[in-house]
């Protein structure tokens, strides 16, 4: 670096490596009549050297002009400087009214989107049943392999399970007071118009449900939904239909052999742990039960069912960008089945029950 005539010249690179030892030497002549710098001895300039270029026009009280730099060096300074670049608005963030309002907006949204796509699922689901030109021949039996027959094995051995495990809990406090023939009370009763139900919807949501929520969302992403609307095929009747009647049809079947094995679970304490014979825990069983119970578990696994569809449809279509889209709207659907199945068993319980 030479400094001649009011002029600051400049041979060589200007890189990362030799920047920092040309700033230490140019802040020497900060206040300095400076009034061009010379790049015609410069071979090359990278991101640091045009850094260091904005930097020392600065230091001198007249800003001064860049001459003599060929045409590599003009391109690059053009490229990397940010001189004339104005500022980044900094974004002020809104307070805690207007966040909380456009929250309130925003549910009000989902809520009145959520409601009219349930309102078209029942209602095509009704017209489908005497109309069946606008899915495809034998699309529900295919659904009902793939929802229930399909999931029959994991909800039988997890039910198994949980008929042992609720057995087992309370065998040990009913063998204290001498009524170990309660276990068959405590089984039916829980499995039918509790356990039987919610578990099974809890498997099927995070089975089935989240399978409806990424094919349908899988189909909006390659615009597969589009080409069904340009075919006046309505997608509603065309897609989510058949699922809705093949869950409809499946989930009691899947209760009641989920409630029948869970009762065998509990046999299976009852026998071995508690002295009982079988004969005498299915009759307790029987007993207790009353048709009441059977219609409330049947009739929440219906209730169950349709809200895993309508709730897998609604973030299925709601999809937005590719295929991370389609795995986050999965999961949320998956999670809000969940959530919904549990507080409408809790409805449930609360209406029935008092």
């Amino acid at each position: 670096m030479i400094l001649k005539d009011k002029n600051l010249i400049f041979s060589g690179a200007l890189n990362k490596f030799t920047v920092p030892d040309l700033l230490r030497k140019c802040k020497l002549l900060a206040e300095k009549e400076i009034k061009s710098i010379d790049l015609k001895d410069v071979e090359t300039v990278d991101g640091a050297g045009v850094a260091f270029l904005d930097e020392i026009s600065g230091y001198f009280p007249e800003k001064p002009r860049i001459i003599n730099a060929n045409t590599e060096v003009k391109r690059t300074i053009k490229i990397f400087s940010s001189v004339g670049l104005q500022p980044v608005p900094v974004i002020e963030k809104d307070n805690f009214t207007v966040r909380l309002g456009e929250s309130v907006l925003s549910w009000k949204d989902s809520v009145v989107v959520s409601f009219t796509l349930a309102a078209d699922i029942i209602y095509w689901s009704i017209t489908g049943i005497f109309e069946r030109k606008s899915h495809r021949k034998g699309e529900v039996i295919h659904q009902s392999i793939l929802i229930g027959v399909d999931a029959l094995g994991i909800i039988s051995l997890l039910s198994l399970i949980l008929g042992l495990i609720l057995a087992l809990q309370s065998a040990a406090q009913l063998r204290q007071f001498g009524a170990n023939i309660f276990v068959a009370d405590l089984i039916a009763i829980s499995m039918v118009r509790e356990m039987g139900p919610m578990m099974t919807a809890i498997i099927v949501a995070g089975r089935s449900g989240s399978s409806i929520a990424s094919e349908i969302a899988t189909m909006k992403v390659t615009e597969e939904i589009d080409a069904l609307r340009m075919m006046a095929l309505n997608p509603i009747k065309y897609i989510v239909v058949p699922k809705f009647h093949a869950i409809t049809i499946c989930m009691p079947l899947l209760v009641t052999m989920s409630t029948l094995i869970g009762i065998v679970g509990g046999l299976i304490i009852a026998v071995t742990y508690l002295d009982l014979s079988a004969v005498s825990y299915f009759n307790q069983a029987i007993n207790v039960l009353t048709v009441k119970d059977v219609i409330i578990g049947l009739m929440k696994s219906l209730f169950f069912a349709w809200v895993i569809v309508i709730i897998g449809s609604y973030y299925g279509l709601k999809v937005k960008g590719g295929s991370e889209g389609v795995g986050k709207v999965t999961t949320l659907s998956v999670v809000a089945s969940i959530f919904w199945v549990i507080v409408l068993d809790a409805l449930n319980s609360l209406i029935f029950y008092f």
